[in-house]
């Protein structure tokens, strides 16, 4: 088997007879991070960096961890110089997906074969830089070529979404929908919160003195974001704890941040009851409520000081209890909402399978941010499979935020799924029907209909 050939993580012959019947079904997308003022302008790229590594934390991870500059990650450095610096540590990314990711972008979208290297980085960055100057490799043609149906941002609640109302006339071939991600507004403990407090009133024009108002203001931005298509909410939960708070102890605690400091247990206790309330909007919209459990953020501090939130400084915490700490919101909400959990750490995910596995209404998502490799999803899917039923997994997302890996992303994830499957059809777990059936819903038509056919 030769790299990225055409039986690229297909390891036995049921597998490779499954994936050509899935690898060019439409991607549907219900979770990522693109820029949809980029996706709208349709301006593309100059060059190499721009395209695969100028958002891709997932890049500048991996230079950091091979001693390359800061001044040619995210600094002042030139995009060739980043470029030329990048391709110089490229191959000790090997074993890593984005070694992967990125080499599949450059073939399936470049035609591009070259591997990269120091000795191979001219070429590509001259190759790739004559190649992004067509309308073929422009944002809108781009999602187009891979196949995107529908996609998903994820958006503030004080967005304007001027752009989203944009892409509605001016992008054709990909529905873009917005998520509402309400996390900020959660943060009474944030030096902030009175910030966005105040650009909560100028967004809705609901003059906010007490906990009633604030509720009023979000309820008109869920509302406004219905009215846009949006199917989901989306929630970071550092600490998974949703218990059942009193709305006085919440009110209490939403003026006394109005006011002064507020300490983290109150903000746990008020996020708890905040969580409750979106709850509740999203059942009556029957949004599906995606939450992504355990991630802490900005652990390396010197990153956060020089470059700001999301710059490549986040790590799993491994102090996460969601059994104990979400069974009053999961019972509360039994059949009344639908419910996806991702999954960050393999350690969580015996408790998130079992937990579904007890309630109707609560999904397995895709396998999350250091999870997204074929080691991860594997070990997702097989679980999944043995554990609790793999018809019921909601399918992939890219959770990106540059749009040429959506391809890459999505193909790696269908190769890993055909193998999976096909594996349990060597072994004679499985019939082959079964599994092609299985596969072709797990690919399109299980995402599509769980996130977008309400």
């Amino acid at each position: 088997m030769a790299f990225l050939d055409e039986n690229y993580l297909l390891t036995n012959p049921t597998a490779r007879e499954i994936y050509p019947l899935v690898k060019d079904l439409p991607i549907v997308d219900a979770h990522n991070h693109s820029d949809v003022k980029e996706i709208v302008e349709n301006r593309g790229w100059n060059d190499i960096w721009g395209v695969e590594a100028a958002t891709d934390h997932y890049v500048w991870e991996l230079m950091r961890r091979r001693n390359v500059p800061e001044e040619k990650i995210t600094g002042k450095a030139s995009n060739y110089e980043k470029w030329l610096a990048l391709a110089e540590v490229f191959p000790k990314f090997v074993g890593n997906p984005t070694y992967e990711w990125i080499h599949l972008d450059l073939r399936r979208r470049f035609g591009i074969h070259e591997i990269i290297s120091k000795d191979t980085a001219q070429i590509i960055w001259n190759k790739a830089k004559e190649s992004l100057q067509s309308d073929d490799m422009k944002p809108q043609k781009l999602l187009q070529n891979m196949g995107v149906e529908i996609m998903c941002t994820t958006n503030d609640p004080a967005e304007d979404l001027y752009y989203h109302k944009l892409a509605r006339e001016k992008v054709s071939g990909t529905k873009i929908l917005p998520t509402w991600r309400p996390d900020r507004f959660c943060k009474v403990h944030s030096l902030n919160f009175k910030t966005f407090v105040a650009q909560l009133e100028e967004r809705t024009n609901v003059s906010i003195a007490k906990l009633s108002d604030f509720v009023e203001a979000l309820k008109k931005t869920h509302d406004r974001f219905d009215e846009l298509g949006c199917v989901c909410s989306d929630h970071a939960l550092l600490e998974p704890i949703v218990q059942r708070i009193d709305e006085k102890t919440a009110s209490e605690i939403f003026e006394k941040a109005l006011k002064s400091s507020v300490s983290y247990e109150e903000h746990l206790k008020f996020q708890s009851f905040m969580m409750y309330k979106f709850a509740e909007m999203n059942a009556e919209k029957n949004w599906a409520m995606q939450l992504h459990i355990g991630a802490m953020r900005d652990y390396r501090v010197q990153l956060f000081e020089r470059l700001g939130p999301d710059s490549g400084g986040d790590i799993i915490a491994g102090f996460v209890d969601v059994a104990r700490g979400m069974k009053d919101f999961f019972n509360d909400f039994d059949g009344k909402l639908k419910i996806v959990l991702y999954c960050m750490d393999m350690n969580y995910l015996p408790v998130m399978a079992t937990i579904a596995r007890s309630f109707e209404n609560v999904f397995l998502g895709a396998p999350w941010w250091f999870n997204d490799s074929p080691l991860g999803m594997r070990t997702h899917l097989e679980y999944i499979a043995s554990v609790d039923l793999l018809s019921n997994f909601v399918g992939m997302v890219t959770d990106s935020r540059k749009l040429m890996s959506y391809g890459s992303r999505t193909e790696m994830f269908r190769r890993v799924l055909c193998d999976v499957v096909g594996t349990m059809v060597e072994r004679g777990q499985i019939p082959l029907r079964e599994a092609i059936e299985l596969c072709l819903e797990l690919s399109y038509s299980r995402p599509k209909e769980f996130f977008f056919g309400r």
